[in-house]
């Protein structure tokens, strides 16, 4: 029993450094820029990360969903962003499209972070579960604002 939580607890650790690796500066950048985005510029913030997280969503957990716990699907989501994640910084990109690029990687990240803070990951690294959470108050901003639409 103990051996399985210690085995829990590592794997927690394991992703959260992961996450602070890859996900958490940018992350941080595209809220950051997106709170400093005029008003016109907002609605691409939102159709990004909108487009990230419905892409993320694994089609055959969806069809499964009154069997999995909600924490599994978040999970799951968060590590197909997380793929994307590191395949996007694989990429060599045109000079005058990286800013483009790192636009949509960080709406990933942002997604990322969302779900990993909704599948309880972020327990205990305050900071992660701040970000996480401001992460998510994004998306689900991001959910209701197209639902209004």
């Amino acid at each position: 029993m103990f051996g399985r939580f210690k085995f829990e607890e590592r794997n927690q650790r394991r992703k959260v450094g992961l996450d602070r690796k890859h996900l958490e500066s940018r992350a941080r950048r595209f809220l950051q820029n997106y709170l400093a985005a005029n008003e016109s510029r907002k609605p691409q913030f939102y159709r990004a990360v909108e487009h990230a997280s419905k892409e993320c969503q694994p089609a055959e957990l969806a069809l499964q969903s009154s069997d999995l716990e909600d924490a599994q699907i978040a999970e799951a989501t968060s590590n197909a962003a997380m793929k994307i994640v590191l395949a996007r910084e694989k990429q060599s990109v045109p000079d005058q499209d990286v800013r483009f690029a790192t636009f949509v990687t960080d709406a990933y990240a942002t997604v990322a972070v969302a779900y990993h803070r909704a599948a309880g990951v972020y327990v205990s690294d305050k900071e992660m579960q701040e970000l996480g959470t401001a992460s998510s108050f994004f998306e689900t901003s991001m959910s209701l604002a197209a639902s209004c639409s």
